[in-house]
């Protein structure tokens, strides 16, 4: 597998991201090699709750930058990885070694095998839920609570609206993929052009951004779709989930409005738990409503004490 690696210098002076990077290596999954994945370990490493966050696509661990603090000065551990192609985290240089398959496991890998994390509490946006909820689901034992925060475990037997199937058409379409105006795209506030740039710091050129071309295509969108079945597995699991799930959606993002339902309907840990509507929050909540995103975590963890 040919690996690409973002160089370091592209990530210095970032505005609002003073954390230290952190590293694990875990199998490519093709038999020969490894890969780097980065990751953020902020405040106590012996805290009695730890807080996993999970970014989409096309972002990455910078979506949380103003997450992380309040999370902290509440005495939380937060981990935040960059899924591999995204951030610092090494990028296979070839869109075929992207599958959701693998990418469920590399994650698997780093968070469970290398970082040993137990009793965590996952909050999952956009793929960061696809990815997270596929976790939980497999991995119940290592998770606390939930948190689903515009996002899905798509299985191919519903229509995904208009508004994702025109950015899949766009994604694959476009000569360049813009990802720091999709992000910004993706906001109701108006992002600073460094903030924008800090988007595009992991891909120097298009041919770091495979990971990101592919991933609109592995969202399962039709009923044989390769995902298909281990996420209606993962449904299943969901269906006697009894741990504190919440959803947290925003009110303006045209992707995921309404998938909120059906985790209120299928999973008993939504039950008795109080589901806020972020407000003047679009896509990247955590970039128009990161404190309050924060707020509802700490909130809810402490409405939920373990045991």
């Amino acid at each position: 597998m040919k690996v690409l690696r973002t160089p370091d210098e592209r990530f210095t002076g970032l505005p609002g991201y003073d954390f230290s990077p952190h590293f694990v290596e875990i199998p490519t999954g093709d038999g020969d090699g490894v890969l780097r994945v980065h990751y953020l370990d902020e405040g106590p490493s012996d805290a009695p709750e730890i807080i996993v966050l999970m970014h989409g696509e096309p972002s990455w661990s910078f979506l949380y930058r103003t997450m992380i603090p309040p999370l902290t000065a509440a005495g939380f551990r937060v981990v935040a990885p960059d899924l591999v192609g995204f951030g610092r985290s090494d990028k296979p240089a070839d869109r075929a070694d992207y599958t959701y398959a693998r990418h469920v496991e590399w994650m698997r890998a780093a968070l469970f095998d290398e970082l040993a994390l137990s009793g965590a509490t996952v909050v999952g946006q956009d793929w960061g839920g696809l990815i997270g909820l596929r976790l939980v689901a497999e991995h119940p034992d290592r998770v606390r609570r939930v948190v689903a925060a515009n996002t899905g475990l798509p299985t191919g037997d519903m229509d995904m609206g208009e508004a994702f199937m025109a950015w899949q058409k766009f994604s694959q379409e476009v000569p360049e993929l813009p990802v720091g105006r999709i992000v910004a795209g993706g906001c109701t506030s108006s992002l600073p052009e460094d903030v924008v740039s800090a988007y595009d710091a992991p891909f120097p050129d298009e041919s770091y951004k495979e990971g990101a071309r592919q991933f609109p295509l592995l969202v399962p969108t039709r009923p044989d779709d390769p995902a298909g079945d281990a996420n209606r597995a993962a449904w299943e699991v969901l269906k006697g989930f009894d741990k504190p799930f919440l959803c947290a959606f925003s009110d303006s993002d045209p992707i995921t409005k309404g998938a909120d339902a059906l985790f209120l309907s299928e999973v008993p840990g939504t039950r008795d738990q109080q589901h806020p509507t972020i407000a003047g929050g679009g896509h990247f909540l955590q970039e128009d409503a990161g404190p309050a995103l924060a707020a509802a975590v700490i909130e809810f963890v402490k409405k939920n004490p373990a045991g």
